[in-house]
């Protein structure tokens, strides 16, 4: 039994261990990354040994050349609500808004002791919870500095609300979603 198991859970695994990337350098299409998974299902995005400024600043870029946001998530593969959150993210709903309206980099931050020098540069004293989510414009500003490091229950969060907030910053930059604080 318990080898039937192992052998369904591998099967199932296996089966979801892609995750979505917005979009093709011609913002049409999807990429798609294989990130590793834990135990429950919930993606691995966070990868230590990237050159995080780097990967920021061609977000940036790219967001720019093709009329979105940067949509930079801090966090950590070790954090439940950092891998919920991405989790979020693969559903078609999300893979649909974030695809139209965003460049999406994730920038692992070790135990909240690494790539701190990103959090500060748009304003924040660094990340206090994880993950922190960080929508920049085209032009390098932060549209969600009050916001963006209340994420830390992201997965308690209800969908429709999360996909709301992306939603508020999507079209206009900032259509009062700063003004909800979920602390």
């Amino acid at each position: 039994m318990k080898f039937i198991l192992s052998l369904f859970s591998f099967v199932l695994m296996t089966a979801c261990s892609t995750a979505f990337v917005p979009a093709n350098a011609d913002g049409k299409g999807a990429d798609i990354i294989d990130y590793p998974r834990d135990k429950h299902g919930e993606v691995m995005p966070f990868v230590s040994d990237k050159n995080a400024s780097k990967a920021v600043d061609e977000a940036i870029i790219k967001a720019a050349a093709e009329d979105k946001k940067a949509l930079i998530v801090m966090g950590a593969n070790w954090c439940h609500d950092s891998r919920a959150l991405a989790t979020h993210f693969e559903t078609s709903e999300f893979k649909n808004l974030l695809g139209e309206n965003y460049v999406l980099e994730y920038i692992d931050v070790g135990q909240k002791n690494k790539n701190q020098d990103i959090a500060r540069r748009f304003g924040l004293d660094g990340t206090k919870g994880t993950p922190t989510v960080l929508i920049i414009d085209g032009t390098g500003q932060i549209l969600n500095l009050e916001t963006a490091p209340t994420w830390r229950n992201a997965a308690s969060r209800k969908d429709v609300d999360i996909y709301d907030y992306f939603q508020s910053y999507a079209h206009d930059g900032n259509s009062g979603a700063d003004d909800i604080v979920e602390d």
